[in-house]
């Protein structure tokens, strides 16, 4: 029986039932025919230009549309950005500027209007000084309490404490640094980057406001004066503030008292010899995780000295019953950027012991 649309007779000879349904499935639609490759030429054009029946197209160009091409390109943006932050510290510049700035000294002789008081018993002398009340050794050297500041925990606060407060106990209270010549221990606190200006100041001392050891710790005289008691007197406090987010700042601020007497000479009278030092330290978090501090500032006065002596390598006190000598400080030239200005000043007579 034929289909509903065969002829009566039947459908042609050779010709399939179903032909219509076989191609059935098949859709020509508008984006396939013009996505082929060949394409026939009308009749009009083959009769024209004798070409032949079909020609081959130029290929289709393919790509991303606008709109996808310029997504893709903010979304490159966006990583390069969010890699180029995660990769460089935004502190990055500010703490490369602080670390190319060396340490900064002031050693101020204070020379005496007379001869220095001295007596036998170093109680005696501290007991008439404004040092009677301080405290000894280390317990003079108190840390405050740690709190925590916008950005640093109180850990962290409190490692910056605990090494500004390390480093005045090794470098002015201890007596192999104050005579002995040792500055391992003192150097083993210093950030890697000064460890360079350190060195040199102990190779070259200099008067030149960046070079003098007696800026970075007390170091007297060996061949001249030594201790004449164990124990030394301190007063003082250390005070810390966040300068920014990536950084801590350190205020030591203290006085010293020692009790000297002249090398090699165990019964000649003791004197008092008074240092004032103000350091600035300055801590990253590197530092603080690893115990060390950058020293940014020393300000430093000691007597009894002499204005003449030079203080840059050692501080040479004057021992009871010595008058300072004749002559100013070193001469500063006001041609040289380098120079460093020449201070001294006078030692109150309220700051020795009173007979």
């Amino acid at each position: 029986m034929g289909g509903p649309s065969d002829p009566p007779e039947g459908p042609p000879e050779g010709a399939s039932a179903g032909g219509e349904d076989e191609y059935r499935s098949v859709v020509f639609d508008e984006s396939f025919v013009r996505a082929a490759r060949l394409q026939e030429f009308s009749a009009r054009e083959r009769i024209t230009d004798h070409a032949p029946a079909v020609r081959r197209l130029p290929p289709l160009r393919r790509g991303l549309p606008r709109q996808a091409l310029l997504l893709v390109v903010l979304i490159a943006l966006a990583f390069g950005t969010a890699l180029y932050m995660g990769v460089r510290d935004p502190y990055e510049t500010r703490a490369a500027r602080l670390r190319a700035d060396p340490l900064r000294t002031t050693v101020v002789p204070l020379a005496p209007p007379g001869r220095v008081p001295g007596a036998a018993d170093v109680e005696q002398l501290y007991a008439h000084s404004p040092a009677a009340a301080f405290r000894a050794g280390a317990a003079g050297v108190p840390l405050p309490p740690a709190r925590s500041t916008a950005h640093f925990a109180d850990e962290q606060v409190m490692s910056a404490l605990t090494t500004a407060q390390s480093y005045v106990v090794r470098s002015a209270l201890d007596p192999e640094v104050l005579v002995g010549g040792e500055t391992r221990s003192v150097r083993v606190l210093l950030d890697p980057e000064q460890l360079a200006q350190f060195d040199e100041s102990l190779a070259s001392p200099a008067a030149d406001g960046h070079h003098a050891v007696t800026g970075w710790l007390v170091r007297l005289d060996p061949s001249r004066a030594a201790l004449a008691a164990s124990e030394i007197r301190v007063r003082g406090s250390l005070r810390v503030v966040e300068s920014d987010s990536a950084t801590l700042e350190v205020v030591a601020d203290h006085t010293v008292v020692y009790p000297l007497r002249p090398a090699g000479d165990d019964r000649a009278e003791a004197s008092l010899f008074t240092v004032r030092r103000e350091l600035h330290f300055r801590f990253d978090r590197d530092d603080l995780r690893l115990r060390q501090a950058r020293l940014t500032l020393s300000y430093v006065q000691a007597g009894p000295l002499s204005c003449a002596e030079d203080s840059a390598g050692y501080l040479r006190p004057l021992l009871a019953g010595q008058t300072a000598k004749e002559g100013g400080p070193a001469g500063t030239d006001p041609y040289t950027s380098e120079s460093a200005t020449a201070l001294c000043g006078s030692l109150a007579g309220g700051a020795q012991p009173t007979p």
